[in-house]
């Protein structure tokens, strides 16, 4: 972020658990792949919903991080991430011990916590056994910083702590702030990223009447279209993206592989509605310009888009206007590909594991499709690499989450060199 070689950014360590897979090579492979990761919900019974799919995490098995006493006392979204954080750790190479536990940090975002689904389990124990058998545990469990919580406690961390609320753009701005923490000296490594589970009827409930998700039950693989002009709405998914941030000297002194260079961030509002993005893009192209500049370049240098795409009606173009403004006419000539078409939208975590396909890309020279591209919509009419990945060398690519409350997010992620 900035020229400061005292200060750079890199990444070091990386862990995903998503609808594509338990770690990020299942995932940068079904991303590749071109491979759906919706499917219909089987958590609970939603035969009662207008919507019956959404993109779960499946096989997940908390035992395979944490003994089972605590695993219970966490909520589903803080065990995601403990276990992300784990695989990211150790992708690192990172020794985090009483010698260095207060030089490293934890930044992480999340879009609800386990608000939701804690709240719909312990009501309905209020309700059906009485007051006295509400858990203990229900408030602690539920609270958004809970996460960064038993993610601390897992590795010992001592030092920065934060937690990010900022709907759909929380797991971009732990990134984005744990970079900062780095830059100001608060920390030398920061454990950065977001977690999200929502799977449960009180949700389901409330995006169904939100009237802003797909309800192609019948193709849950071919529901999360991005950029299609047959787009019906988002698929909600859980998930978890964890990365390990440092200072360049640390990584260099203690000989850590790094994967790429974090180079700038930007944050805005669109201060105009609360679920609606502004049609003309103007908060979200902010956040664009703002990042870019935070990395001291211009936008000639921008060479690809990991695009915030949700697939719905009105938020897909104003994120392609948005492009436009700070672009113009080279907008053409970027790709543009939205993750979401695979993964659905991991609300919280959605930036988290959209950065780590960025750093994916840049590393392996391959940008994954925009799957279900079947009907060209003139309003969205950028290069989405529809359908099938394709070669390509980026060296510097940008990073996009757009969130309600109009919280807009933008990281511009760099080939390390």
């Amino acid at each position: 972020m900035g020229k400061d070689q005292s200060a750079r950014v890199v990444v070091t360590g990386m862990g995903a658990l998503t609808p594509l897979g338990l770690s990020v090579e299942e995932t940068w492979q079904g991303l590749v792949d071109g491979r759906s990761g919706i499917g219909p919900i089987t958590v609970f019974d939603p035969s009662a919903y207008p919507v019956r799919i959404m993109g779960e995490v499946k096989g997940f098995d908390p035992a395979n991080y944490m003994d089972a006493k605590e695993a219970r006392r966490m909520a589903r979204f803080s065990q995601l991430a403990v276990a992300a954080a784990k695989q990211a750790v150790e992708d690192a190479g990172l020794t985090i011990d009483e010698s260095n536990a207060e030089d490293v940090g934890i930044v992480l975002g999340t879009g609800i916590g386990g608000g939701l689904v804690e709240s719909e389990k312990t009501y309905r124990i209020l309700m059906d056994k009485g007051v006295r058998r509400v858990p203990p545990l229900f408030v602690p469990s539920m609270i958004p910083n809970a996460a960064a919580h038993h993610v601390g406690c897992a590795f010992g961390i001592k030092g920065y702590t934060s937690t990010v609320v900022a709907a759909c753009a929380s797991g971009t701005q732990g990134i984005g702030e744990g970079a900062r923490a780095i830059r100001d000296g608060s920390a030398k490594v920061v454990v950065a990223g977001g977690t999200e589970s929502t799977a449960c009827e009180l949700a389901l409930a409330g995006i169904c009447a939100m009237r802003a998700v797909s309800k192609r039950n019948d193709e849950p693989e071919k529901a999360s279209r991005p950029f299609d002009a047959e787009r019906d709405g988002f698929v909600a998914s859980d998930g978890c993206g964890i990365l390990i941030l440092e200072s360049l000297d640390h990584a260099l002194t203690r000989g850590a592989r790094i994967y790429a260079e974090v180079l700038g961030y930007g944050v805005t509002s669109d201060a105009y509605h609360v679920s609606a993005p502004d049609p003309e893009g103007a908060g979200s192209a902010l956040a664009m310009r703002r990042a870019i500049a935070d990395a001291g370049l211009g936008p000639e240098d921008i060479e690809y888009i990991n695009a915030h795409a949700t697939a719905t009606p009105i938020g897909d173009p104003a994120e392609v206007v948005a492009i436009k403004r700070i672009f113009g006419p080279r907008a053409y000539e970027i790709p543009v590909n939205a993750t979401k078409s695979m993964t659905g939208h991991l609300m919280g975590a959605s930036g988290a594991v959209e950065a780590i396909a960025t750093i994916m890309t840049i590393r392996e020279g391959v940008l994954h499709p925009t799957i279900n591209q079947e009907t060209p919509d003139p309003e969205c009419d950028l290069d989405c690499v529809p359908n099938v990945a394709r070669k390509a060398n980026v060296d510097i690519a940008l990073s996009n989450s757009f969130g309600f409350g109009g919280q807009n997010a933008s990281l511009v992620l760099g080939r390390y060199g």
